[in-house]
């Protein structure tokens, strides 16, 4: 299940974020924890599973619009479709919202199999339908 993130999840939500090769050194890392907190259109959320939390999903959300910025899943549970849960739930949370991925997370969201109906556009290039 998606949880809202907050500081006493920091260390466990830089440690999945870490995973995202943009987030690799510690001060682009700390930078942008610090958005997630400060900036109000940016949400963070993690995605807490019965042995704890495995995975992170970073969003800005601008009028109808979900801007998905960062998702990653702790290794040892990738390829189990958690990636496409989280997802699936941000769109339950923010049903009347477009999904639209970055550069960083359009290549993840073509590869699921969400309704056909869905459109995203991809920030600054192509439409991408799933």
């Amino acid at each position: 299940m998606l949880i809202r993130y907050n500081k006493n999840y920091e260390k466990i939500a830089m440690g999945l974020l870490s995973f995202n090769p943009n987030e690799k050194e510690l001060q682009n890392l700390l930078k942008t924890i610090n958005e997630y907190d400060k900036e109000q259109n940016l949400q963070l959320y993690l995605w807490k599973e019965e042995e704890g939390i495995i995975g992170v999903v970073g969003i800005e959300l601008n009028d109808q619009e979900i801007l998905l910025h960062h998702l990653s899943v702790n290794p040892s549970h990738r390829d189990k479709g958690f990636g496409k849960l989280m997802v699936e739930a941000l769109l339950e949370i923010y049903p009347d919202n477009t999904l639209s991925p970055t550069e960083t997370t359009a290549s993840f969201l073509e590869k699921l199999d969400l309704a056909k109906e869905t459109k995203m556009e991809h920030k600054n290039k192509r439409p991408v339908t799933i």
